[in-house]
C-alpha cells in the first residue's frame, strides 16, 4: 500500500486532522478490520474536531480574555446574587445574535471580571 503519498496529498491539502487520524490508524491493526465506511466516517470525524478546535484557539486567542473560565464553573450558591434563570439567556449567547450589549455592574471583587470572561469563552465556543 502506497500510504506515504496519501498522507503527503492529505497534508497538501491541508486535512491536518485526517493526516493525523490516518497515520494512527495506521499504527493501530484492529482497525484494518473496520470497513470502509467506518474507517472514513473516523477520519472525518477527526478532521471536523480538528477545525473546530482551530477555530476556538484563533477565537480564544482574538478575544484576549484575561481570565480562564467557563459558564459550567459558576457558583449559584455563592451569595452574589446571580440567578440560574437570569444567566440562562446570557450563557445561550442569543443576546450576541440580537447585537445586544451587557453591563456587568458589582461591588468590587465580586466575579465581574470573571464571569465576562466565562461568557466570552461561551460565546467563542459557540463561534
Amino acid at each position: 500500500m502506497m500510504t506515504q503519498p496519501l498522507l503527503d496529498t492529505l497534508r497538501r491539502l491541508k486535512l491536518t486532522g485526517m493526516h493525523d487520524a490516518l497515520a494512527h490508524q495506521l499504527t493501530q491493526p484492529d482497525t484494518y478490520d473496520l470497513p470502509f465506511e467506518d474507517r472514513l466516517g473516523m477520519l472525518l470525524d477527526r478532521e471536523v474536531l480538528h477545525r473546530d478546535n482551530r477555530r476556538l484557539d484563533r477565537l480564544l486567542k482574538a478575544a484576549k480574555l484575561r481570565v480562564t473560565a467557563c459558564v459550567e464553573d459558576i457558583d449559584y450558591r455563592h451569595p452574589r446574587g446571580l440567578e440560574r434563570g437570569r444567566m440562562a439567556p446570557l450563557t445561550s449567547g442569543e443576546w450576541i445574535g440580537q447585537s445586544l450589549n451587557l453591563c456587568i455592574t458589582g461591588p468590587t471583587g465580586c466575579g465581574k471580571t470573571w464571569l465576562a470572561c466565562a461568557l466570552g469563552n461561551q460565546a467563542c465556543r459557540q463561534g
